[in-house]
């Protein structure tokens, strides 16, 4: 326990306010409980009062805990209690030496309402309100009525169907509230909390819009009940004499709205008043209607021998066999039984009219910022209400049906008022407070849940409700007035009372799911103290819930969902990005895991193979600082997506040792991710640390992906800087990362001319050529097609070129490849080239920036070679380059200088107007310098402005059967 103070004293403050001390002596331990430079003045009523909500408003931040650890036990009444009082008994002992002004008077009841601020229990927070809603204006006018039409039998069915939904919602209810601390928003908080926040903000949303529209709904059955008691107070009520000399009056709808108005206005005073004046008014409302429900029973007991009217028998065992059966039949607008009547009565129809009945359980949770304890309150008091209400429901079936006539039943509609003892307006006033109360709880509960969505900042369209903890919502208590205001100048309760009981519906259906979800889910987190749960009863409560509202109307169903709907993609549009651990996202998770166990590491069948590419975001050169990845990397790898479909992971590498750059490398992979998402790439971004480039690649091409989730092609930039810049180490590197693809069995696309890569905005014309020097697996016909498919290349053709080595084998190399492609289901044009055509090229064809290229690159071969011998013979070792040994056998160096001048030749004579163009990546040949390699890339490169060099691996990424 906290020791008690054996002193305490007020040091006061400056005129400026630079200061304010507030110091409290706990055993000669002195304990400073606010320091801080505060200026200005609060309404003019003085600095002293500045002073003092400045250490009020202190207290309550540092809570004490930081400072000294004797409090952790006793924090919060030290801190609510204690030190107010304290603080108010010293301000107050000190006036007594002054003259009170307005000013302190103003201070001493903000301090004294501070002190006297408790949270509400089960009884007074959840019970009270919920009992409040669900007993409403159904029970007194129609209860009979139903029983009449639907009988004893179908009745109970009926109240147990409805109540069966609210019960296994309140169950779901109690689970989801009991796992873990609850804030404000009440149904809100939970759904939004299970399935995330653009589910939770767009069905809060609607069961915003109906608690308001329900207060509206009880505002007005209030006054309808208050004008049929006593018709000669309304303004506009006229006056019928009928044809037997008796008067009748005509309720006019301007009598409804401007009685609404006023009605609604004062309620709306109250609500200003808080959560605690509330709380003293409520019972006010809700102590007579309890009442009334008492009178109602002793009139029905006391029935059998006074005879109250015609019709009543009393408890009659005949009564009850005669009302047991349903009576489903054709009635006139009022509800009467009328063979020409507009109206027929069935189960459905009647679901309809009793369910409003059973609504209401979501009164305690939506005040569950005001509630002591959540998880012991929301369980105990919803259930304790939805129980004594389906228990009152269920005795009153079967005590109006073995009291009354089915005759009396369907014809009086205010059959409770006429057998209520001791006198008929007990019911009315009954009826007007039941409603009123519940409009009071609506009107309550509406801004509250419109400030805990608002205060979650998803929406910025909803700033100006927000609140800060512990105040109440007044704008959006406006906001819901004026939505109510608006429902009561309608003034149609047919027009109403579906469109809130969807919203309530829509509500209760998401509580259900997000239960079902967690509980189907099971994840660590998920331990709710509440253990009378299970995934199949919250499946049923939101099944029942959908039957509900599609028997109720199928139009104003499509209606909500669509709202809510519509709400859905506005929050996704506009709404910022919320991560609360939904249950979503479990989900995900447990999929992915199950999908990834279900793959397995078997190789993946060609149909359904992905392209899973791995994007080296910036090997070569370097890009802006704020530029983590070079635009046209993005723009190529959405190219590679089918409809923009699959994973891709773009991987930088950062130079450097792990322990000192691992908060860089954490920065860096932030500021990717940005990235990836603002170029709308489907991608995940990894920063990895390494001593040098190469060493951090290999490192990634055997961990990176798990199972069968790994990239499976290496996509980057070709290096066309190297010798520009002089950059000599790149050789050893770029030729040792194409050797890792190949011992890892990845595929490799290497781009060139990255800077000239359309994005989705600039449209190509021209044709696709694909150069099939070698088998690799269908991926380069693969690229071809997704290029297809993209707006950029939509107007383009394919070609392919293939190499014959006789002219007779041309037609039949030709006939096989369309044979295939047409198997692939791939629409393209074949040209064939033979050898002798080939070499044709050499003896008058080749191009002469080719013949250029190519004797600029003997001469830098042959210098680079000369310089290793020389090396070689000085320091008496085997020819080394790149810090290993090799051979050099000079012919086939020219070989291969050779063939990539052919190759070279052969793109720009037939391909220089292609829109772009694929040819497959000759393999590093072994114990060959890195440089001479570089060199024959180069000198295929040549000229040519947007080229895909491209090596396939040892599997096929195209299918040609149907299995």
């Amino acid at each position: 326990m906290c020791p008690k103070p054996s002193s305490a004293r007020w040091l006061g403050c400056d005129k400026k306010l630079s200061r304010v001390h507030l110091v409290f002596n706990w055993n000669d331990f002195e304990f400073v409980l606010y320091k801080g430079v505060h200026t200005g003045c609060i309404l003019e009523v003085g600095y002293e009062l500045v002073a003092l909500i400045c250490c009020i408003r202190t207290i309550h931040w540092l809570g004490v805990k930081q400072q000294c650890s004797l409090f952790s036990a006793d924090l919060l009444v030290l801190k609510e209690k204690f030190a107010l009082t304290m603080i108010f008994f010293l301000y107050l002992g000190q006036l007594l030496h002054e003259d009170l002004s307005v000013s302190h008077l103003v201070l001493i009841i903000y301090i004294f309402v501070q002190i006297a601020e408790v949270k509400l229990g089960t009884v007074m927070g959840v019970f009270l309100p919920c009992l409040q809603n669900i007993l409403g204006i159904i029970y007194y006018i129609r209860f009979s009525w139903i029983v009449g039409m639907a009988g004893i039998g179908e009745s109970l069915l009926l109240v147990a169907f409805c109540c069966l939904c609210t019960f296994l919602t309140a169950l779901s209810l109690s689970a989801i509230a009991t796992n873990g601390a609850m804030k404000g928003g009440g149904p809100y908080y939970l759904i939004g909390r299970a399935l995330g926040p653009e589910v939770g903000v767009s069905i809060g949303l609607c069961f915003f819009l109906g608690t308001a529209i329900a207060g509206a709904l009880y505002v007005l059955g209030a006054v309808e009940t208050f004008l049929d008691a006593l018709p000669r107070a309304g303004i506009f009520t006229k006056t019928i004499t009928q044809a037997n000399g008796s008067v009748a009056y005509q309720t006019s709808i301007h009598d409804l709205q401007i009685y609404g108005i006023v009605v609604t206005i004062l309620l709306c005073f109250i609500v200003f008043g808080g959560v605690k004046i509330i709380n003293r008014v409520a019972p006010a409302f809700l102590i007579p209607v309890l009442f009334s429900v008492f009178c109602i029973f002793v009139g029905i007991f006391a029935s059998g021998k006074d005879k109250p009217a015609e019709g009543i028998t009393g408890l009659n065992l005949t009564t009850f066999k005669e009302n047991w059966s349903s009576a489903y039949q054709m009635t006139n607008e009022a509800g009467k039984p009328d063979p020409n009547g507009s109206v027929y009565w069935n189960f459905n129809a009647l679901v309809g009219l009793f369910f409003p009945a059973v609504t209401g359980i979501m009164a305690g949770s939506n005040r569950s910022s005001s509630l002591k304890d959540t998880q012991r309150s929301i369980p105990i008091g919803t259930l304790a209400s939805q129980l004594s209400t389906t228990g009152l429901y269920l005795v009153s079936v079967l005590i109006f049906g073995a009291f009354a006539t089915r005759e009396k039943l369907l014809n009086d509609r205010l059959l409770t008022a006429t057998v209520a003892w001791p006198f008929p307006a007990v019911i009315y006033v009954g009826i007007i407070l039941s409603t009123l109360g519940a409009a009071l709880q609506s009107l309550t509960g509406a801004p509250h849940l419109l400030a805990a969505i608002a205060n979650d900042d998803i929406l910025p369209v909803l700033s100006c409700f927000k609140v800060a903890d512990g105040r109440e919502p007044h704008i959006a208590t406006l906001f819901t007035a004026f939505i109510c205001l608006g429902c009561v100048v309608i003034g149609n309760l047919d027009l109403i009372s579906p469109t809130t009981t969807m919203f309530y519906l829509l509500c209760y259906a998401g509580v259900n799911l997000s239960c079902f979800l967690l509980d189907l889910l099971d994840a660590p987190s998920w331990r709710p103290r509440w253990k009378f749960h299970h995934w199949s009863l919250s499946l049923l409560g939101a099944s029942i819930c959908v039957v509900i509202m599609f028997l109720i109307s199928w139009s104003f169903t499509i209606i909500s969902l669509a709202l809510a709907c519509l709400i859905y993609k506005y929050v996704c549009i506009k709404g910022k990005a919320g991560d609360w651990g939904d249950g979503f996202k479990s989900a995900y998770f447990q999929l992915a895991l199950r999908s990834l166990r279900s793959l397995g590491a078997n190789q993946v069948h060609p149909k359904n193979w992905y392209p899973i590419p791995l994007i080296f975001c910036r090997p070569w050169g370097k890009l802006p600082e704020n530029v983590p990845c070079h635009p046209k990397l993005a723009d190529f790898a959405n190219c590679m997506k089918k409809k923009g479909r699959g994973l891709s992971l773009f991987v930088s590498i950062l130079d450097g040792d792990y322990l000192e750059c691992a908060e860089d490398a954490k920065a860096a992979c932030q500021q990717l991710s940005t990235y990836i998402e603002y170029k709308q790439c489907e991608g995940v971004a990894e920063v990895v640390v390494a001593p040098n480039m190469a060493a951090g690649f290999r490192g990634i091409i055997q961990t990176m992906g798990l199972g069968n989730l790994k990239p499976n092609i290496v996509v980057m930039r070709y290096p066309e800087i190297w010798r520009r810049e002089n950059l000599t180490e790149i050789p050893s590197t770029f030729v040792g990362i194409i050797n890792d693809c190949i011992v890892a069995n990845k595929a490799v696309v290497i781009v060139k001319g990255l800077e000239e890569w359309p994005n989705v905005y600039q449209s190509q014309f021209g044709t696709i050529d694909l150069y099939w020097i070698v088998r690799d697996g269908g991926l380069m016909l693969l690229l071809s097609q997704l290029l297809l498919t993209k707006e950029s290349f939509e107007n383009c053709k394919i070609q392919v070129f293939c190499i014959a080595e006789e002219d007779s084998d041309a037609e039949g190399l030709k006939a096989d490849v369309k044979k295939f492609l047409y198997d692939l289901r791939m629409q393209a044009e074949v040209i064939v080239i033979t050898i002798k055509t080939w070499d044709s090229h050499v003896d008058g064809g080749l191009q002469d920036e080719s013949l250029e290229a190519f004797k600029a690159a003997q001469s830098r071969i042959g210098k680079y070679l000369a310089e290793m011998k020389e090396r070689a013979e000085r320091e008496r070792t085997p020819l080394m380059a790149d810090g290993k040994p090799v051979v050099v056998n000079e012919k086939q160096v020219e070989k291969f200088l050779y063939t990539t001048l052919k190759l070279n030749s052969l793109i720009l004579r037939y391909s220089r107007m292609a829109a772009t163009v694929l040819v497959s990546l000759p393999p590093p040949p072994l114990n060959h310098p890195a440089y001479f390699y570089m060199e024959y890339l180069d000198l295929l490169v040549e000229n040519i402005p947007r080229l895909l060099i491209v090596r396939g691996y040892r599997k096929d990424v195209f299918n040609d059967t149907m299995y």
